[in-house]
C-alpha cells in the first residue's frame, strides 16, 4: 500500500484521483486547498487529514518524511490550477515522493526542463495524467495509423464544445495567466492525443483566439488537423442544443467519425495503474502538446484562411 497526499482537494478534477487511490488499494493520508468545501473526502478517506492552509500541509508531510513514519508519503497527487502545477510539483519532489501531476502539465515547454533538473536531482520522478492515451479506443486508432501505408497523411476535423456558464471567466480559469486560456485549459488532452496517435507535430497556425473559443489548424507527420474547442453553449450543434445537450465531442479521421465518448469513467485508474507498475507517462511525453499549446496562447490569429475548422465560418463568416 501506497500513501498519497493531494493538492487542490476541492477541485472539479479530485474526486476521480480519490477513486484512483482508493481503487489501487492505496491510502490518502493528507489534502490541502484553501477551500474547505471537501466533504467528498469522506465518501473516500474519511480519516485523510485535511489542511487549508499550505505552509501546514507542507510542515505535516515534512514531519512525516524527517520522522521515516509509516504515512510518509510514496506519491503526491496535484489537481491544483494549472499555473500552481510547477510549483507544486516542484514541492512533492523536494519531499521526497513521486508526482502524479493532473493535465495540463504546466504552462509553457521551459518549465519542463527545470523539472527536469530537479528530478535528476532528488532521484524521484513526475508522473501525468494523459487519459486519452490510455483508452482503448484511441490506442486502436493509433495502431490503425501505424499499420497504414507510409507517407499517408489523414484529414482530421476535432471539434469540442464543453458549455460553462457564467461563472467560467470570473474563476481563475478565465484568466489566460492562470489557466493559458481555451486550448490549454480544455484542449491540451486532445492535443496530446493527437501527437500521440498522429506522431511529431510539423506545423501549427491559429485561426481563432477568444475567452470562450479558439480554432485553429495543426499538421503532424500522419495528419492535417482542423481543430475548434469551446465552452459557449452557442456552438453546439442546433439539433443536440435543441435536445437538451450542452457538450459536444466530435473527432473525424479521413471522414469517419471515431467514437471514443463511453470508456471515460474509468481512465484515471488506468492511468494510476500503469504509474505504480513503473510504467506511467513522464515530463517528456507531454513536451509536444505543452509546445502547441503555449504557441497558440501567442499567436496572432490569422482568421478565416488556409484550412480552418467549418464551426469557425458560423462564428467569423
Amino acid at each position: 500500500m501506497k500513501n498519497f497526499g493531494l493538492i487542490g482537494a476541492a477541485g472539479y478534477i479530485a474526486p476521480r484521483h480519490m477513486q484512483a487511490i482508493r481503487d489501487t488499494g492505496n491510502k490518502l493520508v493528507a489534502a490541502y486547498d484553501p477551500n474547505d468545501s471537501v466533504g467528498i473526502i469522506d465518501s473516500y478517506f474519511p480519516d485523510a487529514d485535511f489542511f487549508t492552509e499550505f505552509e501546514r500541509f507542507d510542515r505535516y508531510v515534512d514531519k512525516l518524511r524527517r520522522a521515516d513514519h509509516g504515512n510518509k508519503l510514496d506519491y503526491v497527487s496535484i489537481c491544483s490550477p494549472n499555473y500552481l502545477h510547477d510549483s507544486h510539483m516542484r514541492f512533492g519532489l523536494r519531499s521526497g515522493a513521486d508526482v502524479i501531476c493532473e493535465k495540463p502539465l504546466v504552462l509553457n515547454p521551459w518549465n519542463i526542463d527545470g523539472l527536469l533538473e530537479i528530478e535528476r536531482d532528488t532521484g524521484r520522478k513526475v508522473n501525468t495524467i494523459l487519459q486519452l492515451r490510455v483508452h482503448p479506443a484511441i490506442m486502436a486508432l493509433r495502431d490503425k495509423v501505424r499499420a497504414a501505408k507510409r507517407g499517408t497523411k489523414h484529414e482530421v476535423d476535432l471539434a469540442y464544445v464543453t458549455s460553462r456558464g457564467h461563472w467560467y471567466l470570473q474563476s481563475w480559469k478565465g484568466d489566460d495567466k492562470k489557466s493559458g486560456g481555451i486550448a490549454t485549459n480544455i484542449g491540451v488532452h486532445f492535443f496530446d492525443m493527437l501527437h500521440f496517435i498522429f506522431g511529431e507535430l510539423q506545423d501549427n497556425v491559429v485561426h481563432h483566439s477568444a475567452e470562450t473559443k479558439a480554432a485553429g489548424y495543426l499538421e503532424y507527420e500522419h495528419a492535417r488537423v482542423r481543430w475548434f474547442l469551446s465552452v459557449d453553449v452557442a456552438d453546439v450543434p442546433a439539433a443536440q442544443r435543441l435536445a437538451g445537450q450542452r457538450t459536444y465531442r466530435s473527432i473525424t479521421v479521413d471522414g469517419e467519425e471515431i467514437e471514443f465518448s463511453g470508456g471515460f469513467t474509468d481512465l484515471h485508474t488506468r492511468s494510476y495503474e500503469r504509474i505504480l507498475a513503473g510504467e506511467g507517462f513522464g515530463l517528456e511525453e507531454n513536451r509536444t502538446a505543452i509546445t502547441a499549446v503555449s504557441t497558440i496562447r501567442n499567436a496572432r490569429p490569422v482568421g478565416l484562411h488556409g484550412e480552418y475548422h467549418p464551426f469557425l465560418k458560423a462564428n467569423l463568416g
